[in-house]
């Protein structure tokens, strides 16, 4: 029977080792992932449900929650959108110094967080280059929630550049000759023949951008303001708890951000699935 119900899980394959990569997958997950949040969750669940619920009410962490997760979303949002543009210049334009385009989409990725908050900041704040520019016409970026969604959109646009960019370069141009042979708009055959298959990495590259903005701490305080009620994200009020040596208070706000968290991504990957169902895309 046991034999039976193993033979469920494994996949024929040429290449042996199924029990031994299953095992390491198994313990990696337990130790590296599992393990970790399970005692993150154990030490907040220490004050109970209602503690918990009560520190979530508190004004000052629901302010924080509020401008991390719901700033995170139009920024993943937005860099979806950019990174859609961004890619298909990449792939369907040939210009002068297109590959060097190509790797600076990377230099978030290589850039240490602190470095971009800084330049950042030193770019939208009020006499910076950017800034000193927006100040009279009453847009200030530095030090308000508009900081952080542009610092935000900069650490998520190279996750939607490059899980869209392959899917692009797939896409054969003649699907798009026979759309307008046949009559279609340009606009029927972006939305009929182009976002179909484009839509499962669209929605791959906000669920990155989002995981990353959502926990995103050192580009951000410094472009921030870092200011309670205003654009204090949930990161820094951890920070802020742990040295304050509030251990629990940091672990409750951890495991809330958790929770948010995991319900979005799950949300995202339901309807992820339902587009490649919708769509018949891989």
């Amino acid at each position: 029977m046991s034999s039976a119900f193993l033979l469920r899980f494994k996949q024929p394959s040429v290449l042996p080792g199924f029990g031994i990569t299953l095992g390491y997958t198994l313990l990696y997950l337990g130790l590296i992932v599992l393990l970790p949040l399970g005692a993150l969750v154990a030490k907040a669940s220490s004050i109970g449900l209602t503690g918990i619920l009560f520190a979530a009410a508190d004004p000052r962490v629901s302010a924080a929650l509020w401008t991390s997760f719901g700033v995170s979303l139009i920024a993943a949002g937005v860099a979806s959108l950019f990174g859609l543009l961004v890619a298909w210049v990449l792939t369907r334009y040939d210009f002068p110094g297109r590959k060097i385009v190509d790797a600076m989409v990377d230099l978030p990725f290589a850039l240490p967080t602190a470095v971009a908050g800084i330049a950042l900041a030193a770019l939208y704040a009020p006499n910076g280059w950017v800034g000193a520019f927006l100040e009279p016409l009453g847009i200030r970026v530095a030090y308000t929630p508009l900081g952080i969604f542009v610092a935000l959109v900069f650490i998520g646009l190279p996750f939607a550049v490059r899980t869209v960019q392959p899917l692009i370069a797939e896409i054969e141009r003649e699907l798009e000759e026979a759309s307008a042979t046949l009559g279609a708009s340009r606009w029927r055959t972006v939305r009929s023949v182009l976002l179909p298959p484009l839509l499962p990495g669209l929605l791959t590259g906000f669920a990155l951008a989002f995981a990353r903005a959502v926990g995103e701490y050192g580009s951000v305080i410094f472009i921030a303001g870092n200011l309670p009620y205003v654009s204090e994200i949930a990161p820094l009020l951890i920070v802020i708890k742990l040295s304050e040596y509030d251990y629990t208070g940091a672990t409750v706000i951890a495991t809330i951000m958790l929770a948010i968290s995991f319900a979005t991504l799950l949300l995202i990957n339901l309807i992820q699935a339902w587009s490649r169902r919708r769509f018949g895309y891989v």
